[in-house]
């Protein structure tokens, strides 16, 4: 067992989500950095579909109860392992009774932690991915207890990744979407040429950015979002859909982020900017 001792302001258990169900409305959830999270798994020969811990802006103090192998990965952020630093992308033995300390952010937004195995929360709809209301928790809590098999003993064929430069990006390459035919050529220009910010409405469900296109008068009938979709308000306003994020949406459907900059998006946090470019 890891027991959570300080849970942080947003730690969740996050796998590549839960698919197959969104025609019931339900969100594919999972690990908003992806590519981070395949890079820790694979450092720690795990199934690409493991779970981790989603640590967003603060994170947790936790306590290992069984010896395995760890690895950080996604945002930088100092984390000390029995207060001496550790850092990401490497493969770290712990013990029973060792405790995991997460500081202050350094970069980037969100950060995870692999471990050997991956995490056993509950399973639901194929995933073990946190999502109210069809998990009963968003986030872990003070004093939970969250399960992991014992590895003993673990030898890694690849001991450490030297860190990309993800949390460097800023440029979101896109393809078009459903509706990118409604956009005129004022529109097009002001969405290719200037840069955006991510405003304070971000979250696992959609990140807003803070400038506008000129406003339109367009309606569709309620369609499929995928995560990643950019939606286009009447007022002008761009939301970009994230993982949890809801199936079906009135607004038109304008653009459509790759994997890849779905995971540069997650790591943005409020006051950052972004630019779109065709793929």
């Amino acid at each position: 067992m890891l027991k959570v001792l300080k849970s942080g302001f947003f730690t969740s258990v996050q796998d590549l989500g839960r698919f197959h169900h969104r025609k019931k409305g339900v969100p594919v959830s999972g690990c908003m950095d992806q590519q981070s999270v395949y890079k820790a798994n694979t450092l720690l020969e795990n199934d690409n579909r493991s779970a981790v811990l989603e640590i967003t802006m603060t994170g947790p103090k936790l306590l290992f109860k069984k010896e395995t192998s760890i690895v950080l990965g996604g945002a930088l952020i100092s984390v000390t392992l029995n207060n001496r630093p550790i850092q990401n992308y490497k493969v770290y033995q712990v013990k029973a009774g060792d405790v995991l300390t997460y500081g202050s952010f350094k970069k980037g937004f969100r950060a995870y932690l692999a471990i050997k195995g991956g995490f056993r929360s509950k399973e639901i709809l194929g995933s073990r991915s946190f999502y109210v209301p069809i998990t009963d928790k968003n986030r872990l809590e003070d004093g939970e207890e969250v399960r992991y098999e014992e590895h003993q003993g673990f030898t890694p064929k690849i001991s450490e990744l030297k860190a990309d430069s993800l949390l460097d990006e800023t440029v979101l390459e896109v393809y078009k979407a459903p509706e990118f035919d409604l956009l005129t050529d004022r529109q097009l220009e002001h969405l290719f040429s200037k840069e955006f910010t991510v405003s304070k409405e971000n979250n696992r469900m959609a990140y807003q950015l803070s400038e506008t296109l000129e406003g339109h008068q367009h309606s569709i009938l309620t369609s499929a979002t995928l995560p990643g979709t950019v939606q286009f308000t009447p007022a002008g306003k761009l939301i970009v859909l994230m993982k949890d994020g809801q199936t079906t949406g009135g607004y038109p459907r304008i653009l459509q982020l790759s994997d890849k900059s779905i995971s540069v998006l997650a790591q943005k946090r409020e006051g950052n900017t972004i630019s779109f470019k065709f793929i």
